[in-house]
């Protein structure tokens, strides 16, 4: 069967990238663009980065820096209404996934209409919004180059895949400059994420070989350089290598999808406020072991891919360095279990039959190499815990 695949118009890729805004505008037709972050963006500098050279060809922009982490509903509708205050013809997009994901539902509910819910998975999105330029400053979600967006409903907690067209940059800066000064637990999340999109990628019932080879070489980078990036910040080579292993895991996924993981993190996120990367964190070992059985070689290649096991070993042995991998990763990395976050049990507990049915709905467990149920999901949730 043939693959569909769905990548931004334009990437520009390496250190010192954001200097090509302007001219990429240029090659897009672009004049008049909204600029989308968050508080920290605009007060650390690279804000001021970005609209000096706006300003320094004639670019007039606007800006909306309300943005939240875990995009919300109506963060969504507020900026729409910033959208429809003036006649822009685009959105830039600055900073980690959360403005990126909030870019990409304004652009969605302002061409189309009505409320987030009604583009969630499986409902399609009719019209393709303003265009969108990506400039991510941190190396992780992939938001930069894939077709989803992940947007929290006010009114149900329930965290909303929406997926499409629509929903893909027309354009990426991926700059690893940006990145040099994210603080290590920042890094440490992120990097799993990546890591995470990349393994799922790989594994999922929805893989190609187009998305093999991308999530196979974003396993590579990640798995050699996520260690050096978290102890020297300053680390250019790694900070490189994670930047690039985050877009093409990013690739990736777009194009192959996410699975169980996924599914069951952003239940987690949405009810107990934890950042998507971290939850995807806590979960990726449990996840794995749970769903190696029915892909044992594909997770073996997963292993030889980050370098942890040989091409010539066998996949049952390859698959237990991968898991003693993972665990190794979180405990070195400091990763806490949802009990040592601070979420409470009970309320946990309480939560876990609404939980599993979120993550069910998302569509994301159904590309598991092991299709759980309810009930094992419920088990998994149980397990990871603490």
């Amino acid at each position: 069967m043939a693959a569909l695949i769905t990548t931004p118009r334009l990437l520009s890729i390496g250190g010192g990238a954001l200097g090509e805004l302007p001219a990429l505008m240029a090659r897009l037709g672009l004049k008049h663009p909204l600029i989308v972050t968050d508080p920290f963006i605009a007060g650390c500098g690279i804000l001021d980065q970005a609209t000096s050279l706006l300003r320094g060809t004639g670019i007039a922009w606007g800006l909306f820096q309300d943005t939240v982490s875990d995009p919300t509903t109506d963060v969504i509708s507020a900026g729409v209404e910033r959208l429809e205050e003036v006649p822009y013809d685009s959105l830039v997009a600055i900073g980690g996934g959360s403005p990126i994901d909030t870019a990409k539902g304004m652009s969605v509910l302002h061409a189309n209409g009505g409320q987030m819910r009604d583009y969630k998975v499986p409902n399609d999105i009719p019209k393709i919004g303003l265009p969108i330029i990506a400039v991510p400053t941190t190396a992780g979600t992939g938001s930069e180059v894939t077709r989803f967006t992940v947007i929290t409903d006010n009114e149900t907690d329930e965290k909303m895949l929406i997926a499409g067209l629509a929903c893909c940059p027309t354009a990426a800066i991926v700059d690893f400059e940006l990145t040099l000064t994210m603080p290590l637990r920042l890094t440490a999340d992120t990097g799993i994420d990546s890591l995470t999109h990349a393994i799922e990628a790989y594994v999922s019932r929805r893989a190609n070989p187009y998305t093999d080879g991308l999530a196979k070489n974003a396993m590579g980078l990640i798995a050699r350089h996520i260690r050096s990036a978290c102890a020297a910040p300053d680390n250019r080579a790694a900070r490189e290598a994670m930047m690039l292993g985050a877009t093409t895991a990013g690739m990736a996924f777009s194009n192959a999808s996410v699975a169980l993981v996924h599914g069951m993190s952003r239940p987690i996120g949405a009810f107990f406020h934890v950042p998507h990367g971290l939850s995807n964190a806590m979960l990726l070992p449990e996840i794995t072991a749970f769903s190696a059985p029915a892909a044992l070689d594909r997770y073996a290649d997963c292993a030889r891919a980050m370098g942890i096991a040989p091409d010539g070993e066998g996949s049952q042995s390859a698959v237990a360095r991968l898991l003693d991998e993972l665990r190794a990763l979180n405990d070195e990395l400091q990763v806490p279990s949802p009990k040592a976050y601070g979420i409470d049990r009970a309320r946990y507990d309480e939560l876990l039959p609404v939980m599993a049915a979120q993550a069910l709905a998302s569509g994301s467990p159904q590309n598991n190499p092991r299709v759980p149920t309810r009930d094992e999901i419920i088990d998994l949730y149980r397990r990871v815990y603490d």
